[in-house]
């Protein structure tokens, strides 16, 4: 028998990447993406104490800032976008909060200007974590009333 996880996460919620220093960012969730996916510019590739990092750029249009972050590289891997295109993207693994919930998750490191959400959550992270409720929004945000109904 399957257990089925009782927390239930809208089709956006608010997440935080604590050890990134990044909070109550603006994230899509997204079951039909199998790998979660950050907005950031590859800045470069170190090493520290034998272990492989990146070191990338985040950048927030409102106030315009950007936080340089530093997270250890998993993986170049070939990723297939959702319109079909496979690229090569830095994986990265830090922490992720989804409202009281933390556990480490994997990102890939893409441009994502062009999209509405900085943030990608996509099934990996959510497995065995939550349900997902594609009728409501900001389920697990804190400081947001919950909403129903989807208006992009």
């Amino acid at each position: 028998m399957v257990k089925i996880p009782e927390l239930a996460v809208g089709w956006r919620e608010y997440v935080d990447l604590p050890d990134l220093g990044l909070s109550r960012l603006p994230a899509k969730i997204d079951t039909g993406a199998r790998t979660s996916s950050l907005h950031a510019e590859v800045l470069e590739e170190f090493e520290r104490d034998g272990e492989r990092f990146v070191r990338f750029a985040v950048d927030f249009e409102r106030p315009h800032v950007r936080q340089i972050c530093e997270a250890v590289h998993v993986d170049l891997r070939g990723i297939t976008s959702s319109n079909g295109e496979t690229q090569k993207r830095y994986v990265v693994k830090t922490p992720l909060r989804i409202g009281d919930v933390q556990f480490r998750a994997e990102f890939s490191l893409a441009d994502r200007s062009a999209m509405k959400f900085p943030m990608l959550i996509g099934r990996s992270a959510l497995r065995r974590r939550f349900v997902v409720d594609s009728g409501h929004s900001w389920l697990q945000s804190k400081g947001v009333r919950p909403v129903e109904g989807h208006k992009p």
